[in-house]
């Protein structure tokens, strides 16, 4: 599960420090220093601590310069060298051990203490480059040493960036964790004798690969992917370890998660043409003049996600993957960016919109998710808007009920009884009892105090159709297909059809259509014109006379406007294409849209059938939808 709170402020402009130089500390705010805080008791257990490791270090020595000369000869300045190195070494270890911790929600918990590690991160980083001579031939510093400090580091970067959602701090991570490739640092960990740190390289291995798939470096996560499995066959040859299932499944998931995409784009040369779906600057169809929207922007979303048969890895599925990336922006290289002429005066100016702060749960329990959804709410700024996204299984009601209110019409399985201890017991008992980690359209309600966007893709989400707005605020829900034509059933797999719009429209419509490869020039001449149709579905939305002043209110974010747009689109498709036939084969929304200004609007019926011939597959769509119907 990732955990997070929402990001302080934007990063610094030198990013992806080197392993050459000092790291490079995330911004804290100014309460988060521990310098200077007079605390006097505080620097008194530093200083027996310190003392502590002066006589402890002094034990090791013994045990490890014996090899040099006489314990006596060793210069007075080189025992320090070592005692200070031991010292930071185990205050980082304390500090690192201690982020687990941390509450998983909330802004100001985890600010001061993530500082504090950073701090000591830095100081040990760069003392063992000053002093790695005295180290190597004094306490014996071994390689493997280095890349796991270098490794920590990176850990610690991704965790930034799942605690703030800014994507930059992916960069930081991804050069730590090169650096250790490139360096070999683990190289000689395989000549030891130790089981224990062959799974600390292994585990190195994972997290790399997970930094790249969401950098979307998908030909370093091959690579990488290959050298994981030479290091797990070396590794349970060695050890006949009981771990070799678990990290063969390592391998089985991260090889299905590579191959979700239905499409491949292809270069001359045909070479895969590796595509990015966070939003670029071009990305979000602008508001023009005269448009009336929302001043409402994206500040929060929770992503959660409980598919059983879904392919993911590290606890994230492939609906979820998407959905995070198409609440990011592209990173962006500040360093580069703050070079650029004219740009030094405005330094200390962010130079862009932050990203939403996401929360990516994993088969929450109940109680779980509303202890998220109440953080979440509780910090959630003025004139900002929370985004819920369910990808889950659906809940159906049990028999009949004289009543139809928010708890009558089921919902979504967020968690799917993964702690089950008497299964039958729980199954008896669930025939007679609602499930208990259902959410219910009902359970949502205290939420809509302020606005709420909801996505719900599972196999009920009409549940959530019959949602009541009681306090007036800008509440949409865009709701799922319940059910796909069979000749698309088989792919579920691989990620819903639904989110696969909201992410990448395009690769959507073209696996409907029945294409599994295109050539890289036919696909940006595809983006191209699909860019045209997201600034007319805007036109449409922003000038029907009879829509929910709701999906104009939500429309003045980047964000949500493009997933609005897409959601039209998604839903004009399928609508259009010959096997979606059936009422349940087609999104729907809460409140609903104007059908004949959105989804049927011929214009934008005319805009599919020409993308269609683009692509040359206009045979899969009637021509004249709206007679068919």
């Amino acid at each position: 599960m990732v955990r997070g709170a929402r990001q302080p402020q934007q990063p610094r402009s030198r990013l992806a420090p080197r392993l050459t130089g000092t790291v490079e500390k995330p911004p804290r705010k100014r309460r988060s220093s521990i310098r200077g805080s007079g605390d006097s008791s505080h620097s008194q257990s530093q200083g027996e601590r310190y003392q502590h490791f002066t006589e402890k270090t002094e034990f090791a020595l013994k045990e490890i310069m014996s090899s040099g000369g006489a314990e006596d000869d060793i210069p007075q300045g080189e025992r320090k060298t070592v005692t200070d190195f031991c010292y930071l070494l185990d205050k980082s270890k304390q500090l690192f051990n201690g982020l687990r911790d941390l509450p998983q929600y909330g802004q100001k918990q985890w600010q001061s203490y993530f500082g504090r590690t950073f701090d000591v991160y830095t100081k040990l980083w760069k003392f063992q480059q000053q002093h790695r001579q005295v180290l190597d031939n004094r306490y014996g510093l071994k390689r493997w040493q280095i890349g796991e400090i270098a490794s920590k580091i990176g850990q610690l970067y991704y965790h930034y960036y799942l605690r703030t959602s800014e994507t930059s701090y992916l960069n930081e991570a991804f050069s730590f964790y090169s650096a250790i490739r490139q360096r070999s640092y683990y190289s000689q960990v395989n000549k030891e004798d130790r089981p224990e740190l062959v799974v600390k390289k292994l585990r190195y291995y994972a997290r790399f690969i997970v930094v790249c798939l969401l950098l979307n470096k998908m030909d370093v996560v091959k690579d990488l992917v290959k050298e994981l499995s030479d290091e797990i066959e070396d590794y349970t040859h060695r050890f006949n370890t009981e771990d070799q299932v678990e990290w063969n499944l390592v391998l089985q998931e991260v090889a299905a998660f590579i191959e979700a995409d239905p499409v491949m784009v292809l270069n001359d040369d045909n070479t895969i043409v590796i595509t990015s779906n966070r939003l670029a600057e071009t990305g979000a169809p602008l508001l023009e003049q005269g448009m009336i929207v929302g001043q409402l922007s994206l500040a929060d979303a929770l992503i959660i996600g409980n598919c059983n048969n879904q392919v993911k890895f590290s606890e994230l599925t492939v609906d979820m993957f998407r959905m995070l990336q198409a609440l990011e922006r592209e990173p962006m290289n500040l360093a580069s960016q703050m070079n650029k002429p004219g740009m030094q005066e405005s330094a200390d100016k962010p130079t862009r919109r932050e990203n939403p702060h996401k929360y990516l749960l994993y088969k929450p329990t109940f109680s779980q998710l509303y202890t998220f959804l109440a953080a979440s709410f509780k910090e959630l700024p003025a004139n900002s808007v929370l985004l819920i996204y369910l990808s889950a299984t659906g809940v159906f009601p049990t028999g009949r009920s004289d009543s139809e209110g928010p708890y009558d019409f089921g919902g979504v399985l967020t968690n799917s009884n993964r702690d089950i201890i008497n299964g039958d017991a729980i199954h008896k008992r669930n025939q007679s009892h609602k499930e208990m980690h259902c959410l219910h359209p009902g359970d949502l309600y205290p939420f809509t105090r302020k606005p709420l966007f909801i996505i719900v893709d599972s196999s009920n989400s009409v549940a959530y159709k019959n949602f009541t707005n009681l306090f007036g605020q800008p509440l949409v829900c865009l709701l799922s297909p319940t059910a796909y034509p069979k000749a698309l059933q088989d792919q579920s797999q691989r990620g819903s059809l639904f989110t696969l719009f909201l992410n990448n429209p395009l690769m959507a419509f073209l696996f409907v259509s029945g294409l599994s490869s295109m050539r890289r020039g036919l696909w940006e001449k595809c983006q191209e014109y699909l860019r045209k149709i997201n600034r007319d579905i805007a036109q449409l939305l922003t000038h029907s006379r009879s829509i929910d002043q709701a999906f104009l209110q939500f429309f003045g974010d980047e964000f949500l406007r493009l997933l609005l747009t897409r959601f039209i689109f998604c839903s004009a498709t399928m609508r259009m294409h010959k096997i979606f036939r059936e009422t349940r084969n087609y999104p729907e929304s809460y409140p609903q849209l104007p059908r004949d200004e959105t989804v049927e609007n011929p214009h934008l019926q005319k805009h599919i059938l020409e993308l269609a011939s683009i692509l040359d597959v206009r045979n899969v769509f009637f021509e004249n939808t709206i007679d068919d119907y």
